[in-house]
């Protein structure tokens, strides 16, 4: 029952599902990274809000416009980092689990050792999705950059024209 702990192919096995859980890690602090930069840049809307509703600020038609648009994007970015992250956490208790029920059948259940494999695959499908999903994320902030631009050379050729 014991004779495949004097071997390597518990620890060899258990090697993959580590690095792998290593990924996610990485992953998952850049994430709550741009989470929290999400958060700080609704913060400065709000407060550009709360400038244009004290009357603060001119052009405040096309402030609003330009500030609601913003708050659209940042709450459409932020809904994708949260999925992603949970995809990101769900992959490493799957490899974790990969982990553990691999030494657990090598050890006991040679028989199960399928359920390791599907807990890895399973894992790998959810890193992938939580890859795609930052991935659409990084390319819909590209819509928050673009208004920004154009908001900015709205800006210039009103001040120019005046």
């Amino acid at each position: 029952m014991f004779e495949s702990f004097s071997n390597s192919e518990i620890l060899s096995g258990m090697i993959t599902p580590a690095v792998l859980v290593s990924a996610c890690a990485s992953l998952i602090f850049s994430t709550a990274n741009r989470l929290g930069r999400i958060f700080d840049r609704v913060n400065l809307l709000k407060s550009e809000v709360e400038l244009l509703l004290e009357g603060k600020r001119g052009f405040q038609k096309e402030r609003m416009v330009y500030l609601r648009k913003q708050l659209s994007v940042q709450k459409k970015r932020a809904v994708l980092i949260q999925r992603s992250m949970a995809f990101l956490y769900l992959a490493t208790s799957l490899f974790v689990i990969s982990s553990l029920t691999l030494a657990i059948t090598l050890a006991f259940a040679k028989e199960y050792s399928w359920i390791p494999t599907v807990a890895a695959i399973t894992g790998g499908i959810c890193l992938f999705l939580a890859s795609a999903l930052l991935f659409y994320e990084s390319r819909y902030n590209l819509t928050f950059i673009n208004l920004q631009i154009e908001f900015t050379e709205f800006l210039e050729r009103e001040v120019q024209e005046k």
